[in-house]
């Protein structure tokens, strides 16, 4: 298979909030020319979408992780908990040396901030 470009789609029975969410808690830049719920995300396409059939919170949240690389995960931690972001991981260093932190979404997704330091 030759892959042209790649996108991300994320559906919720209340796209609004989650739209909210990663624009103005998250901070990730829209991206108004691919739609209203889309956003860029490191160069990767982000979209937020509605779903006939998705309702409630995600029953299994860890089996898609929205990995979001950063220079700073303490300091986006810190940012996105004086927001009422809740982390359910903090911190975690992983052998290979990455650091990860993982929040969750509106919807209950897990989000991680991921910083790679092999120091």
């Amino acid at each position: 298979m030759k892959v042209n470009s790649f996108v991300f789609n994320i559906t919720s029975e209340n796209p609004e909030r989650l739209v909210e969410f990663y624009r103005d808690v998250i901070g990730l830049k829209p991206n108004p020319e691919m739609g209203e719920g889309a956003f860029d995300a490191g160069g990767t396409p982000f979209m937020v979408d509605g779903h006939s059939e998705t309702k409630g919170q995600a029953s299994e949240p860890q089996r898609a992780l929205f990995n979001f690389f950063v220079d700073d995960v303490e300091a986006e931690q810190r940012r996105l908990e004086k927001q009422g972001v809740k982390f359910i991981r903090t911190a975690g260093r992983e052998p290979w040396g990455g650091v990860f932190s993982t929040f969750v979404d509106p919807d209950g997704n897990y989000g991680q901030l991921v910083q790679f330091d092999p120091s």
